[in-house]
C-alpha cells in the first residue's frame, strides 16, 4: 500500500493527512475505511493533500462518492493544500467549483465555522440522458458527477437490465458501460440490442490519468450526441 495516512482532531473538525497515491484498489479502500471511522467521531473532515503524489480516475471516484456521504450525513469533506497536479485534475473534470478546496488546512477548518454548504444538486435542463453502468460504486460516483457538471442529466446503475429500462423509460441518449461491464458479455449484447449510442470505457480507465481520462470521455459523448442531431 502506497497510502499513509495520519487523522488529527483540530476544532472539532478531523484533519486527515495524506500521503503517498491515492488510486484504485487498496489504496482507494484505505481512505475509505478511514473516513468511514472518523464519521462516527464528527461529520466535518478535511483532507490534506499536501502530500499526494498521484490520484487516478478511480481514486478521484473515491473522494467524489465519500463527499457525497458525508454530506447525505449532514457533514462536509473539505480539500486543502491541493498539489498544482491535483488542482489541473479538478479543472480538466470540471470539479473544482464541487469541492471548494482551500489553500492550507487553517482556511478549511475556519470555513466550518461558517455557513455550512448544502449539497447543491442541478436543476438540469438539458434533454441528453447519459446512463452509466459498472459494478464499481466510484466509478460510477466519478461519471456521475463528471457528467453533472458538463450539463448532462445522469442515471447510474450496476445492473444491465436496469440500464435497459432506463435507456427505454429515460429515453436515454448515451450508454456508457464501465471497464467491469467487459467480463459481463451477456449483458453488454443486451445493452447492445436496445441502446443506439453506446461507449465502452478501456480497461484501464479507472488507472488512467483522471485529467485525460474525463474531457476524452465528455468529448466522446458530445461527438455520439452530435451524429444523433
Amino acid at each position: 500500500m502506497q497510502l499513509i495516512l495520519r487523522s488529527d482532531t483540530k476544532d472539532e473538525v478531523v484533519v486527515v493527512q495524506c500521503r503517498g497515491r491515492i488510486v484504485t484498489g487498496e489504496e482507494a479502500l484505505h481512505l475509505q475505511r478511514e473516513i468511514e471511522r472518523l464519521t462516527d467521531l464528527t461529520k466535518n473532515v478535511v483532507l490534506d493533500l499536501g502530500e499526494v503524489t498521484y490520484i487516478d480516475s478511480g481514486g478521484i471516484g473515491a473522494v467524489v462518492r465519500m463527499l457525497g456521504a458525508m454530506r447525505a450525513a449532514r457533514g462536509d469533506l473539505k480539500l486543502c493544500n491541493l498539489p498544482p497536479f491535483v488542482t489541473k485534475v479538478l479543472q480538466a473534470t470540471n470539479l473544482l467549483t464541487v469541492f471548494h478546496p482551500y489553500e492550507s488546512e487553517r482556511a478549511a477548518i475556519a470555513a466550518f465555522a461558517g455557513t455550512p454548504e448544502a449539497a447543491q444538486e442541478k436543476f438540469d435542463m438539458s434533454n441528453s440522458r447519459v446512463i452509466c453502468i459498472d459494478s464499481s460504486p466510484d466509478v460510477l460516483a466519478y461519471l456521475k458527477l463528471l457528467l453533472r457538471e458538463a450539463g448532462y442529466q445522469v442515471f447510474t446503475t450496476h445492473v444491465p437490465s436496469d440500464a435497459v429500462a432506463l435507456w427505454m423509460g429515460a429515453k436515454g441518449s448515451v450508454v456508457i458501460c464501465g471497464p467491469a461491464m467487459r467480463r459481463n458479455e451477456a449483458g453488454l449484447q443486451k445493452l447492445r440490442q436496445s441502446a443506439a449510442r453506446m461507449i465502452q470505457l478501456a480497461d484501464d480507465f479507472s488507472t488512467s490519468e483522471a485529467d485525460q481520462a474525463g474531457p476524452e470521455l465528455l468529448n466522446q459523448v458530445r461527438a455520439l450526441l452530435a451524429e444523433k442531431r
